[in-house]
């Protein structure tokens, strides 16, 4: 009996670490996988496809990095920001004056990003230690004033080895950049699987 339920334990445990690492892993690949297509910045609005829906390939802004790394590891952020703020339009930020949801824009801005994760239990503590900040994660800086940025921590080292990389674009393309500390973080997060809402 207790042979059995250690092995049970075992599964269990090795189960919750793939979907954690292994899941973290992938994003940063994916995001990785990014850098190699050339894109240029361009905030401009965009009638996109639903669900699914991407802007043109050769086009946009941080958060489509964010988007397009996970939508290579099956998640649509598009369609899940979109269901959650249908039915939880109250709880999300009303910075543009919208009275109601946008599904080809509504992912693509950095607050509702941030409050979406939050929502699925993502949130993790912003620190000054780069120990703290894993391959896969979500991070979100504040600029300046109302500007806001995200990006994704890689399994890529800085050349002093001291921080991890991450792939953004903050106006020059899909990039890989030593820029965790270079702004005030005002997200951390760890989603790489659909989670119940709080």
């Amino acid at each position: 009996m207790r042979k059995t339920l250690f092995i049970l334990v075992f599964l269990i445990f090795n189960f919750i670490w793939s979907q954690t690492v292994v899941g973290k892993l992938d994003l940063s690949n994916a995001a990785l996988e990014l850098i190699k297509q050339d894109v240029t910045y361009d905030p401009s609005y965009f009638s996109i496809d639903y669900p699914n829906g991407d802007v043109p390939s050769g086009k946009g802004v941080c958060t489509d990095v964010v988007i397009r790394a996970y939508r290579k590891i099956g998640i649509d952020l598009q369609q899940l920001v979109h269901e959650d703020m249908k039915a939880n339009f109250g709880v999300y930020p009303k910075i543009w004056g919208l009275t109601g949801t946008d599904k080809n824009i509504d992912h693509r801005r950095v607050p509702n990003l941030m409050t979406y994760f939050k929502r699925q239990g993502s949130e993790k503590s912003i620190s000054i230690d780069a120990k703290d900040y894993l391959p896969g994660d979500v991070v979100c800086w504040n600029l300046r004033g109302a500007i806001t940025h995200i990006g994704i921590v890689v399994d890529k080292k800085s050349s002093d080895n001291k921080r991890n990389l991450v792939v953004n674009n903050i106006g020059h393309g899909q990039v890989l950049e030593d820029i965790l500390f270079d702004f005030k973080i005002i997200g951390h997060y760890r989603f790489a699987s659909v989670q119940p809402t709080n």
